[in-house]
C-alpha cells in the first residue's frame, strides 16, 4: 500500500506568487515520484471567511491540477476547540489528512492539539536561522514534532550562532523536481534574473537589531550593472511607497519588472526562470550573518534548468561549489567577475548547474531520504 504524506503548507495568502507555490510543489512532486499519495493541506485560522476560503482553495486546486495533485487538497484548521472546524465542501476533511502516515509540516504554526491528531509529524524548516530566532523570542509558536528537519546546513553544528532550542535538527537539502525543470534555451534578449520582495523584516543578533530585507542586501551591489557586460534584471515585488526604488535601480542599469505580472502563477514562474541566462541574487543579511549555508529553492530551479547561478555566499558548505555552475560571491568585484565567467558558453557552466541539481537536490532522492528517516 502506498505511503500517504500530508504536506502542511501556506499559500492561501499568496495568490500571485508562483515561486512561493513552487517552494512546496517541488517537495510534493518528489513524494509523488516515490509513489506516495500526497495530500496538500493549507493552513487557515478561524477568522478566515468561509466563502474566501472556498475561493482560495479553488485557486490552489486549479494550480495543482496540471501536476496530478488536484484531488488531494485539504484545509488545516490552526486552532483547537470551539468553534469546531467544519470540512470545506468538495475538499478532504482534516481528519483524513491527519490520518496520513506522515504530516510533513512546512507551515510551522500548527498547534499541538492538531499535531496530536496525526500519526507521525516532522517539521521542515525552510527559514534556517530565522525560524530558530523567531522561536527563541516567542515571535512564533512552533509546537513539538516527532522530528525536525532543516535546510540550513550549519544548524546544530559546532560554532553555529543559530540556537538549537534543545532540539535535534536533521539536515536535508532543499529539492527540485527535475522532470519539471529541464534545461531550456534562454529567451531573446535574456538577462541574469531573480525573483524577490524588496522591503521586509528585521532580525537581531548579539550586536543588536538589523534590517533583514533584500533592499539592504542589494544596496552594496547597486552599481553592479556598470561592472559587467551581462544584463541584470529583477522581477521584484514593491509595496506601496516603494515605487521610487524601481527608478533608482533603473538609473543604475538594472532592468526592473513586476514579479506579480511576470511570475504570478507556477507556470509563469517556470517560464521566467527558464527564459533567463542565469540567476543573480543577493541573500537576506541574516543568511550571511548566521552563516547557515542556505541555498534558495529558487536557485535550484535555475540550476535544474541548466542556468548558472551567481548568488551571495552564505557560509561554508560541505558540498556547494564556489565557482562551477553555482558561483558564491562575497564582494561586488567578485560578483562581476563571476557573472562574466558564468555567461561564457565555452565554459560549460549551464551543464555544470544541471549536474549539481541532479547530484544533490533531486526531489525524488531528497524526499526518499526524508521518508526513510521519518518513518524508519
Amino acid at each position: 500500500m502506498a505511503i500517504t504524506v500530508c504536506l502542511g503548507v501556506k499559500t492561501l495568502h499568496h495568490p500571485r506568487a508562483g515561486g512561493h507555490f513552487w517552494a512546496f510543489l517541488n517537495w510534493a512532486l518528489g513524494l509523488k515520484a516515490n509513489g506516495c499519495r500526497v495530500i496538500w493541506a493549507e493552513e487557515h485560522d478561524q477568522f478566515y471567511p468561509a466563502t474566501q476560503l472556498a475561493d482560495d482553495l479553488g485557486r490552489v486546486r486549479a494550480q495543482l491540477a496540471p501536476y496530478g495533485l488536484g484531488d488531494g487538497l485539504a484545509a488545516v484548521p490552526t486552532w483547537v476547540g470551539p468553534p469546531a472546524p467544519h470540512p470545506v465542501p468538495g475538499y478532504l476533511a482534516w481528519e483524513e489528512a491527519a490520518s496520513a502516515d506522515l504530516f510533513l509540516n512546512f507551515a510551522y504554526a500548527v498547534p499541538a492539539g492538531r499535531l496530536a491528531e496525526c500519526r507521525r509529524t516532522a517539521l521542515v524548516d525552510i527559514d534556517p536561522g530565522l525560524l530558530q530566532y523567531w522561536m527563541s523570542r516567542n515571535q512564533m509558536q512552533v509546537d513539538r514534532h516527532d522530528l525536525q528537519f532543516t535546510i540550513g546546513e550549519t544548524v546544530g553544528q559546532p560554532g553555529s550562532p543559530i540556537p538549537t532550542l534543545g532540539l535535534d535538527w536533521i539536515y536535508t537539502p532543499p529539492c527540485v523536481a527535475l522532470d519539471w525543470w529541464r534545461p531550456a534555451p534562454a529567451a531573446a534578449g535574456a538577462a541574469f534574473t531573480t525573483v524577490t520582495h524588496w522591503g521586509g523584516d528585521w532580525a537581531e543578533d548579539a550586536n543588536g537589531p538589523y534590517p533583514n530585507d533584500k533592499r539592504t542586501a542589494f544596496l552594496p551591489y547597486l552599481d553592479l550593472p556598470t561592472r559587467t557586460a551581462q544584463p541584470l534584471e529583477l522581477a521584484v515585488f514593491l509595496a506601496a511607497g516603494e515605487a521610487g526604488e524601481a527608478e533608482v535601480l533603473q538609473r543604475h542599469g538594472w532592468r526592473v519588472g513586476d514579479s506579480l505580472s511576470l511570475t504570478g502563477t507556477p507556470a509563469d514562474y517556470r517560464r521566467y526562470i527558464q527564459g533567463s541566462l542565469g540567476e543573480f541574487s543577493c541573500a537576506k543579511p541574516s543568511c550571511r550573518r548566521m552563516a547557515n549555508a542556505w541555498i534558495s529553492d529558487r536557485t535550484l530551479c535555475y540550476l535544474a534548468s541548466g542556468k548558472p547561478a551567481v548568488v551571495e555566499h552564505t557560509g561554508a558548505s560541505r558540498f556547494l561549489p564556489e565557482a562551477e555552475g553555482l558561483f558564491r560571491f562575497t564582494t561586488p568585484d567578485e560578483a562581476a567577475r563571476y557573472l562574466d565567467v558564468a555567461a561564457d558558453p565555452e565554459r560549460g557552466h549551464g551543464a555544470a548547474a544541471r549536474a549539481l541539481a541532479e547530484r544533490h537536490f533531486d526531489a525524488a532522492t531528497v524526499t526518499a531520504r526524508v521518508l526513510e528517516r521519518a518513518l524508519g
